[in-house]
């Protein structure tokens, strides 16, 4: 066992984990915080994408001793306490879907507006390349996060 320290949203996680633990089960797990989804344990999906130290990352990729001293946002700290705008417009442009893939979409896209504050539909096609939705409606996916980058632009 391997005492470990992460700063997640804001709150310090303190454990003591297996070497081989991957950070999403860390989140999930020892920090309760049950958004970051584990879709397929092969980083093909993206559902448990979270920002570590400030960029995106798949946490299925990353082991929990790498993120040791590190800043870890999740879907649950995204808005710090509010709905951050990229929520308000999934749910506004009904990019929901079932739900299960919003979470790292979301969080993709966080990534992508933090870097790119007014990305072409092509570049936000681009950016959510390694996020996959089953129900496969990008469409309203792409126009959430248009919506998204209008509504921090003007705020």
């Amino acid at each position: 066992m391997t005492q470990i320290q992460v700063t997640v949203n804001g709150r310090v996680v303190a454990r003591d984990v297996e070497p081989r633990t991957l950070l999403v089960h860390f989140l999930r797990e020892a920090a309760g915080l049950t958004g970051t989804h584990v879709g397929c344990d092969t980083s093909q999906c993206g559902a448990c994408t979270v920002h570590l130290d400030g960029r995106g990352v798949k946490s299925c990729t990353v082991l929990a001793v790498q993120a040791d001293g590190s800043h870890v946002t999740t879907i649950e700290g995204l808005g710090n306490g509010a709905m951050h705008a990229l929520q308000v417009a999934f749910r506004e442009e009904h990019g929901l879907q079932c739900g299960f893939c919003t979470p790292g979409m979301i969080m993709s896209a966080a990534d992508l507006l933090s870097r790119n504050p007014n990305p072409s539909e092509d570049e936000i096609r681009r950016a959510l390349e390694g996020n996959l939705c089953r129900c496969t409606g990008y469409h309203n996916i792409v126009r959430a996060v248009q919506h998204a980058a209008r509504s921090m632009a003007t705020a």
